[in-house]
């Protein structure tokens, strides 16, 4: 039965058809609106159709704010973005609230990148601004993603696909960031998704494999434990660098089945080494956002009879500056379980001191962009020397890493850094190439004692 059979008469027929075309929240249209709008402007140009554009905004870090301060906040923050772009946006144009925190225009004057680019740019100011809570004022930023008609497509849902592809794009790239679909970003997007196919695949096929580079003190070049890096070589794409795949692990949303493949490989191999030598392991930044990280990673060391003492876990502070929180909640956890920590990429970060103070740290790793200048540039000498300093005043470990070359090695001596790991002193091998490693070239037995003693 339709609304015209039911008897309602013309107005109340059309406020129906008003309520079921408006977000109830913001009072700005839906999804269905732009639909609708959008039909009727490529039917108003089916004769000379000239270019338009369709564009998807998401508010980058929304669900914690919203978590953080309650859904009236959440809400509130939702009507002040509505009344900002309803504001703002270019005469003829239609915002609608397309789903949750993410808002769609249709910009029928916007006829090319650049000028998409523009109006982008423009919006995401706007929404850069403090949101009003009452008490307390938050910020947040904004990714967009455009789609132009009729070379992105030319339906409602081929453009809206469009859209949502280019903004997936921007979110990838980080926050705040727009992106204009093109067919180029289309077949990236089709490589990435057979990529993550090939490695969901490997992941189950037990095809990723763990490689370890030595960590030697540098006082006597004895080797003290390993750095456990991920290595992949698929049938068909050959050797994939984990700069590659890790990242799309965590974006795709499997890091943990990766990592917890990954831990457990390297713990069975440390098994087999001298008892006195470590195993460093790296933390992704979405494990540190997760709670059960900290019971997850010792359920797995557990099981494999590692001694926790022996496992060191490296984490950037890019990584614990998503959710701090949660990451200092995860770091006391497991150091109260024996775990050593280890803060990696040191110097790179936006406020490594104010992380030394406020985590509790066992090492610092310098990171290798100031290492691989220190003996042509003076002013990476100066801060290698002044982080060395720092974390002596700390009582902190340090590892220096990316050691390229003796002149490296010998100046990083003399300024007593402790630990270093590099293609100097070993590259990263597989798990085998590593025993032998250990067998022929740094085992010695003591005669007197019989200890094992790791010589350089």
């Amino acid at each position: 039965m339709t609304v015209a059979d039911a008897g309602l008469s013309p107005a109340s027929q059309s406020e129906l058809h008003a309520l079921a075309f408006t977000d109830p929240l913001t009072g700005l249209g839906n999804r269905y609106r732009l639909r609708d709008k959008l039909r009727q402007l490529i039917a108003e140009r089916s004769a000379d159709p000239a270019p338009f554009t369709v564009g998807i905004a998401n508010l980058d870090g929304f669900k914690p704010i919203n978590d953080l301060f309650g859904p009236s906040s959440g809400d509130q923050i939702l009507c002040q973005v509505a009344h900002r772009l309803k504001a703002c946006i270019p005469d003829g144009a239609t915002v609608v609230r397309y789903d949750g925190d993410e808002f769609a225009f249709l910009l029928p004057l916007v006829f090319e990148r650049r000028s998409a680019e523009k109006i982008g740019t423009m919006l995401k100011e706007v929404l850069s601004a403090p949101y009003d809570l009452g008490d307390r004022n938050v910020r947040l930023s904004a990714s967009f993603g455009f789609a132009i008609h009729p070379f992105a497509g030319e339906e409602f849902e081929d453009l809206i696909k469009s859209a949502e592809t280019a903004l997936y794009r921007s979110k990838r790239r980080g926050r705040g960031q727009i992106t204009v679909y093109s067919t180029e970003i289309a077949e990236q997007m089709k490589r990435s998704t057979q990529l993550e196919q090939a490695l969901r695949n490997a992941i189950i096929a037990n095809e990723v494999d763990v490689h370890f580079q030595p960590i030697v003190d540098l006082k006597n070049d004895t080797v003290v434990g390993f750095e456990a890096l991920a290595r992949w070589i698929d049938k068909d794409l050959g050797f994939v660098s984990p700069a590659v795949f890790v990242p799309l692990a965590e974006e795709r949303g499997f890091i943990d089945a990766l990592s917890e493949t990954l831990l457990r490989k390297a713990a069975e191999a440390a098994l087999s080494w001298p008892s006195e030598l470590f195993l460093s392991f790296n933390l992704s930044s979405a494990q540190l956002m997760d709670p059960s990280t900290a019971f997850n990673i010792l359920a797995i060391i557990n099981r494999t009879g590692l001694d926790l003492r022996r496992l060191e876990l490296e984490i950037t502070e890019t990584a614990m500056m998503t959710d701090p929180d949660t990451a200092q909640k995860i770091v006391t956890e497991l150091r109260a379980a024996g775990v050593r920590i280890s803060l990696d990429d040191f110097g790179t970060g936006q406020s490594s001191l104010s992380r030394l103070r406020d985590f509790a740290f066992d090492k610092v790793k310098i990171d290798r962009a100031f290492v691989c200048r220190i003996t042509t540039d003076t002013a990476s000498d100066h801060i290698v020397n002044a982080i060395i300093t720092m974390c002596r005043g700390l009582e902190l470990e340090v590892v220096a890493e990316g050691i390229e070359d003796f002149t490296e090695a010998l100046r990083l001596k003399e300024l007593g850094c402790g630990m270093g790991q590099g293609y100097f002193y070993g590259r990263p091998v597989d798990a085998a190439a590593t025993l032998d490693y250990i067998a022929r070239k740094y085992i010695d037995c003591d005669s007197d004692d019989g200890r094992q003693v790791m010589t350089g």
